[in-house]
C-alpha cells in the first residue's frame, strides 16, 4: 500500500503542476499580467502553502523554531534543487528588466531575516515588519506588472475556468505532496535510514515539492517565466509571510547555527541567481547542472 500510496503522489504532483501552470497563465493573459508577475504571486505563493502549514502548525505547538529551518532549507533547495532540476530539462531565461525589483526584494527579504536571526530571536515586532514587506512587495508586483495585451493570440480561457484550474491544481500539487512524503518515509525507514538523514532529505524537500513540480511543468511547457517566478516568489513569501505570520502568532527562538551556518547557505544561493540573471540572462543547461551538484555538495555536509 505504501509504494501504491507514492506513485498516486508522483501522479497528483504532475497533473497538479500541469492544471496550476495552465490556469495561472490563462489568469495572467486575461488580466495583462506578465507571466513571471503571476508565478511570482499566485503560483509562487500558492505552492509555498505545505511551508506555511507546517510553520503554523510548529508556532501553535510550541516548537517556532521548526519554523526557521523550514524556511532556510526550503528557499535553499528552491534555488539549487529546483532550478537547477529545470534548468536541465530547459534553459530558463530571466528577463533582467522584469525581474530586477523581484530579485531586490527577494535579497532584502533575506538581508532582514538574517539581521533577525543573529540576536537569536525573531519578534512579534519583526513579524509586523516582515508581513508589511510582503503587502508591498505585492502591490509593487501588481501594479508594475501589467503588460500589452497579444491581439494575435487565441484568447484564453474564461476567468472561472483558469481558477478552477489554478486553484484545483494546487489542492492536488499539496495532497501529492503530502503522500509522497509519508510514503517516502515509510520506504525509507524499512531500508534502516535514520531519522537525521530522513528528515534532512526526504522532509525538508517534501514541502518543496509543488514549487518543483510547477517549475518541472512549466520549463517542459516552455513557460520559463513561470518557473524562475515561481522560485523567486516563493522565497520571497516563505521570509516575509511564513516567518512573520509564525512570528506573529509567537516569537521564534534562534539557534546562533541558523545565522552562522544555514543563512550563508541562503545568502549565497540568492546572490548566485542575481549573478546568472544578469551575467548569463538566465540558467543555461550547464549551470543547471551546476546548481545540482552544489545542493548535493550542501546535503553531503549536512549529513556529515
Amino acid at each position: 500500500m505504501t509504494y501504491i500510496l507514492f506513485i498516486i503522489g508522483l501522479v497528483a504532483l504532475f497533473f497538479g503542476g500541469e492544471y496550476l501552470v495552465r490556469g495561472a497563465s490563462n489568469i495572467a493573459r486575461r488580466f495583462n499580467l506578465s507571466p513571471m508577475v503571476i508565478g511570482l504571486t499566485i503560483v509562487g505563493f500558492g505552492t509555498s502553502a505545505p511551508e506555511l502549514l507546517v510553520s503554523i502548525q510548529a508556532a501553535l505547538a510550541g516548537q517556532p523554531a521548526i519554523a526557521i529551518g523550514n524556511v532556510l532549507g526550503s528557499n535553499i533547495a528552491n534555488i539549487l534543487l529546483i532550478l537547477g532540476v529545470s534548468a536541465v530539462i530547459a534553459p530558463l531565461l530571466i528577463p533582467l528588466q522584469k525581474v530586477w525589483r523581484d530579485l531586490g526584494f527577494m535579497l532584502l527579504a533575506t538581508a532582514a531575516i538574517w539581521v533577525m536571526l543573529l540576536d537569536g530571536n525573531v519578534t512579534r515586532i519583526e513579524g509586523v515588519l516582515l508581513v508589511v514587506g510582503l503587502l508591498v512587495f505585492m502591490v509593487v508586483a501588481f501594479v508594475l506588472g501589467k503588460e500589452e495585451p497579444d491581439l494575435d493570440a487565441a484568447p484564453p480561457a474564461s476567468l472561472g475556468i483558469s481558477l478552477l484550474q489554478t486553484i484545483g491544481g494546487l489542492i492536488v500539487l499539496v495532497i501529492g505532496a503530502r503522500l509522497l512524503v509519508d510514503s517516502a518515509t515509510e520506504i525509507a525507514r524499512t531500508f534502516g535510514l535514520s531519522e537525521a538523514v530522513i528528515g534532512l532529505t526526504i522532509v525538508a524537500v517534501g514541502t518543496s515539492l509543488p514549487e518543483l513540480a510547477t517549475s518541472v511543468i512549466a520549463a517542459m511547457r516552455k513557460q520559463t517565466e513561470i518557473a524562475v517566478g515561481n522560485v523567486i516568489g516563493s522565497n520571497i513569501f516563505n521570509i516575509f509571510s511564513i516567518l512573520g505570520i509564525t512570528a506573529l502568532i509567537s516569537p521564534i527562538p534562534s539557534d546562533p547555527r541558523f545565522a552562522n551556518v544555514d543563512m550563508p547557505w541562503v545568502a549565497g544561493t540568492a546572490v548566485l541567481l542575481v549573478v546568472f540573471a544578469v551575467a548569463f540572462k538566465g540558467i543555461p543547461r550547464l549551470a543547471g547542472a551546476a546548481l545540482l551538484a552544489i545542493y548535493a555538495a550542501y546535503v553531503g555536509l549536512m549529513m556529515a
